[in-house]
């Protein structure tokens, strides 16, 4: 059964960066749009970014606008979200999700990760 496999998440300093992937597991070729959330302690899941692969057509949530990027390897079927000038309030799960669609709900996506940990601490 597909699904999706994220990595990438750590531990940094206020500032920092860091780079997440998620890939589509196994590949069948079937281009997906993908999509990035994040769920901190007591909060609710909120969306972050998503790309649609086929145009590469990407949003990006306010909260993180100028400071993350997403794209799309399409050699690799991979996408990553580059996480720039981090903050303590970006602490957080980060779950990737994908569907043949873009959707603005997170559980209207069909594929799920298990999910990264971001933590962002001095």
């Amino acid at each position: 059964q597909v699904h999706v496999v994220e990595s990438g998440g750590g531990s940094v300093q206020p500032g920092g960066s860091l780079r997440l992937s998620c890939k589509p597991t196994p590949d069948t070729g079937i281009k997906y749009c993908v999509a990035w959330f994040r769920q901190g302690p007591e909060k609710e899941r909120e969306g972050v970014a998503r790309i649609y692969t086929p145009t590469g057509s990407t949003y990006l949530y306010d909260s993180v606008k100028g400071r993350f990027t997403i794209s799309h390897d399409n050699a690799k079927n991979t996408v990553y979200l580059n996480m720039n000038n981090l903050k303590p309030e970006d602490t957080a799960m980060y779950y990737c999700a994908a569907d043949p669609f873009c959707r603005e709900r997170p559980n209207e996506y069909k594929l799920w990760g298990q999910g990264t940990q971001v933590t962002v601490s001095s």
